[in-house]
C-alpha cells in the first residue's frame, strides 16, 4: 500500500499574536491528517508556517511512530544554514528523508521545491493571509492544477479571496 503524503505551505511572516492559533489550526490539520491514514508529512523548512509544521510532526511522532517527517530543501547551502542552529538541525535529524531539489540556488529554485511537494502529496495545507503574490498562493495553484486536497488555514489580513484567481478557470 502507498504511503498517503501531505504536505504544507505557508508564509513566513505570520504576525506575532497568531502564531499560537495557526500552531493550534496546524496540529488539527495534521492530526486530522493522521486520522485518515497520512503519514508522509512534506515540509519546505522556511521559516514560519514550515517550521511550525515540522515541529508539531515531531511532537506527534512520539504517539504515532509510523509518521514520517520529510524534508524538502531548495538547494544545498539552505541545508547549511539550516543545520548551523540548533533548532532546525535537531528538525532535521528527526527527519526520515531529506529531498534537495537542485545544488546551487537559482531564481526559481522555491517554485521547484513547492511543485516537487504538491506533485508528492495527497493534500496540501495552507497558512494562507490571501496575499495574490508569492510563494504561497503559487503553490496553492499548483495544489489546484494537481487536483490535489487543500485544506486552508486563514491568517492574517485574509483578504477577499473572491478576487483571487488560483488557477481553477485558467486557459
Amino acid at each position: 500500500m502507498e504511503e498517503k503524503t501531505c504536505c504544507v505551505t505557508g508564509h513566513r511572516d505570520i504576525p506575532d499574536e497568531q502564531i499560537d492559533a495557526v500552531k493550534y489550526a496546524l496540529r488539527r490539520e495534521i492530526v486530522k491528517a493522521v486520522s485518515d491514514g497520512y503519514t508522509g508529512f512534506m515540509t519546505g523548512f522556511a521559516n514560519g508556517a514550515d517550521q511550525y509544521f515540522a515541529e508539531i510532526v515531531v511532537i506527534l511522532q512520539k504517539d504515532f511512530p509510523e509518521l514520517r517527517l520529510i524534508a524538502v530543501l531548495p538547494y544545498w547551502k539552505r541545508m547549511d544554514s539550516l543545520c548551523q542552529k540548533e533548532h532546525t538541525n535537531a528538525l532535521l535529524d528527526a527527519c526520515a528523508e531529506v529531498i534537495v531539489i537542485q545544488d546551487e540556488y537559482r531564481p526559481n529554485v522555491y517554485a521547484k521545491r513547492n511543485r516537487y511537494m504538491v506533485e508528492h502529496s495527497d493534500r496540501v495545507i495552507a497558512v494562507y493571509d490571501g496575499r495574490e503574490k508569492g510563494g504561497t498562493v503559487k503553490t496553492i495553484r499548483f495544489a489546484h492544477q494537481f487536483r490535489k486536497e487543500l485544506r486552508e488555514i486563514p491568517v492574517g489580513l485574509n483578504l477577499d479571496k473572491s478576487r483571487i484567481n488560483l488557477g481553477q478557470n485558467r486557459k
